[in-house]
């Protein structure tokens, strides 16, 4: 092992079993003596993200050979670099940090294949690259964030079927994109947040119906919007 390592950082130089990293028993020993690999900063045995993915970095043509690595960091990093075609094997791979890789890169005919994934984060990525056309199959999702991220990206003409989430984030969301006359539905929101939105984008000629709402900030913005109508005649 370098000696030098400790100057690059001092994170110990550890494998994932916390073993020291023994350069003589790796597959791609030959690389350090042509400077492809040094421990303590680049190398694909080490525990540390950062030294396994200057690894990858620097030879992503390896990647698609440790895919099956039993440490999820190598996985999930070797995801990042490996050919697509390759990714589909891992979308049901038991670390969520890995699957999260493949949701990022994935081909879309695989991509909804994910749209049931245990954890959240993984979903949140899916509902962000989903085609538009396999996205409401993810309104119902269990996790807010999820379908707010859904109601960022669902077309304008499917928006009205989200307008009884029972998140008011959601439905904030959805009351920024909502066009009429669907938006009148969220004039009575039970949340201030919401109504707040359909303030801002009532047509001026129903602001009415907005009057004398117990939200400072619904009734401030009504009456700005109509002063602004007024002063410009």
């Amino acid at each position: 092992m370098d000696s030098s390592a400790a100057a690059w950082n001092d994170i110990p130089v550890r494998d994932w079993l916390g073993q020291p990293v023994d350069c003589a028993a790796c597959a791609h020993h030959a690389l350090q003596a042509e400077g492809g690999c040094r421990p303590g900063h680049s190398c694909m045995q080490d525990a540390y993200a950062r030294r396994i993915d200057r690894f990858f970095r620097t030879h992503p043509a390896l990647a698609g050979g440790h895919l099956t690595h039993p440490y999820f960091e190598v996985r999930a990093i070797a995801a990042r670099h490996a050919e697509i075609f390759l990714l589909p094997g891992l979308v049901n791979d038991p670390d969520e940090t890995v699957r999260l890789q493949v949701a990022l890169r994935i081909p879309q005919r695989w991509l909804s294949r994910m749209r049931s994934d245990p954890h959240r984060e993984v979903r949140i990525r899916v509902a962000q690259r989903l085609a538009e056309a396999e996205l409401p199959a993810m309104r119902a999702d269990a996790d807010y964030q999820v379908r707010e991220t859904v109601a960022r990206r669902l077309p304008a003409a499917l928006l009205h079927t989200m307008t009884g989430d029972a998140d008011a984030q959601v439905r904030r969301e959805v009351a920024r994109r909502l066009p009429m006359p669907a938006l009148l539905r969220l004039v009575d929101d039970p949340a201030d947040v919401v109504r707040r939105v359909v303030a801002e984008r009532l047509p001026l000629a129903l602001l009415h119906l907005l009057e004398g709402d117990a939200d400072v900030i619904v009734a401030h913005t009504v009456a700005t919007r109509r002063t602004e109508e007024a002063a410009h005649g």
